[in-house]
């Protein structure tokens, strides 16, 4: 296969960037809705390293949004499909799968080396600790969120915390207003668009402002925060 078109309607970004790109490691922890989208979209733009971190299956509720959910991939570990999504789309790109879920004990492990992190939780819980791994690894994150037609993103850079000024440490995640398959789709792409920034040095970031995004009222909102 002849690769050197691959990366040609990328424009956006000049060879140097794109080169650049090829040599950063990104980690996306959780692979599902958010997750799903995220790691097709950094793994088209060519990012070189992309670690996924998941140590759940696939199931029926998945196969209205996951992009990696299949009813033939039902009971399959997510981490292992996104990595082999990876690789089929792009076998110069290295693929490593974290099956299990992200902890205390093994966070650093797991982000170790990186140099943007997405967040793609679900759990605010988890959401908290992975903001304190970033900063204590000096990592910046990309922070999403979903809920029905809503949805949140801001770049965390080490020692903002900015999610300790939006979630309580008790804060749990409603399921009221569901996940339909379009809402993650759009705050994954922002994400990426922030997470490739970082990577390349952009300060026109969301650091310290928060995005909120109502795709009901096409209504889009920057909060300082």
């Amino acid at each position: 296969m002849d690769l050197k078109n691959r990366y040609d309607r990328n424009r956006i970004f000049s060879r140097d960037q794109q080169d650049e790109l090829g040599e950063k490691r990104a980690a996306v922890i959780g692979c599902g809705g958010l997750g799903g989208y995220a790691i097709e979209m950094l793994t088209r733009a060519g990012v070189g390293h992309i670690r996924v971190c998941d140590g759940d299956v696939f199931d029926e509720t998945n196969l209205n949004r996951q992009l990696f959910c299949t009813e033939a991939m039902l009971g399959e570990k997510k981490a292992e499909a996104a990595a082999a999504r990876i690789k089929a789309v792009n076998s110069q790109i290295e693929a490593e799968a974290v099956c299990f879920n992200l902890t205390e004990e093994n966070a650093s492990q797991i982000l170790d080396g990186c140099h943007v992190v997405i967040d793609a939780l679900d759990s605010v819980g988890d959401k908290l600790l992975l903001q304190k791994i970033c900063r204590e690894q000096e990592i910046p994150m990309i922070h999403g969120a979903v809920g029905g037609w809503f949805g949140q993103v801001t770049t965390i850079f080490p020692g903002n915390d900015t999610l300790s000024l939006i979630y309580s440490d008790d804060a749990e995640v409603s399921q009221e207003l569901g996940n339909p398959s379009f809402s993650p789709a759009m705050i994954a792409a922002v994400q990426v668009s922030e997470a490739i920034k970082v990577m390349l040095g952009s300060e026109d970031v969301l650091m310290r402002k928060l995005l909120f995004i109502d795709l009901m009222t096409n209504d889009f909102q920057i909060v300082e925060v």
